[in-house]
């Protein structure tokens, strides 16, 4: 025990140097994760062709201190199941990115507040969204062919969009599990939006243009 009490006193200095600059470190990560940006990658399919399996992204966070997700937009957000913690141990590693579990999904926002969304097939089974009573014209999607069957699980609308909720869907529409299928997302659900994909380098690009 003395040693070790003889060993502190005498690496006092540097244990406190130390300590200063991972508390630093950790509030810096913070704080640009909160306010800035943060990087995350893409387990699936259900943004194809925009987006593919490993890519990594950047995803913007400060404009949501002064705008709203707007219609294209690629969001990352908190899915309306998934429950969300708010306890200081649950914020600090969600804030921090180390060991958060929080399930997050990223999607492109289709319907905003005070439109009306709807799903409509022609006889040669394509199929168009219309926004407004006005066909959306998509060109990112996968394929305007490769839609699931309107029935009591997917919902293909007429779909009112209410204040502070947005109807999101993948680009990859046959093959994404989205609000056709779980509903419309709360405005406090998004963490930010996608901006850029910046790995692998061959596949950089700029998203939301």
């Amino acid at each position: 025990m003395n040693n070790i009490r003889q060993w502190l006193k005498a690496h006092r200095a540097e244990i406190k140097e130390t300590i200063e600059t991972v508390v630093f470190v950790l509030t810096m990560v913070i704080l640009i994760r909160f306010f800035i940006c943060e990087l995350r990658w893409i387990p699936s399919g259900s943004m194809k062709p925009t987006l593919i399996e490993g890519d990594r992204i950047v995803v913007e966070r400060f404009s949501r201190f002064y705008t709203t997700p707007k219609r294209g937009d690629i969001m990352v957000f908190y899915p309306p199941f998934v429950e969300i913690k708010n306890t200081p141990g649950k914020l600090f590693v969600r804030l921090l990115g180390i060991f958060c579990k929080d399930v997050a999904y990223i999607k492109r926002v289709i319907g905003v507040p005070g439109d009306t969304v709807e799903i409509k097939t022609d006889k040669d089974g394509k199929y168009t969204v219309y926004i407004n009573n006005k066909p959306f014209e998509e060109s990112y999607i996968m394929s305007p062919y490769d839609y699931p069957l309107c029935d009591s699980s997917v919902n293909c609308g007429p779909i009112k969009i209410p204040e502070n909720k947005y109807l999101m869907m993948g680009d990859n529409r046959g093959s994404s599990f989205d609000g056709r299928y779980w509903g419309l997302l709360d405005k406090d659900r998004f963490i930010g939006r996608a901006v850029v994909v910046f790995w692998p380098v061959n596949r950089w690009k700029l998203l939301n243009k």
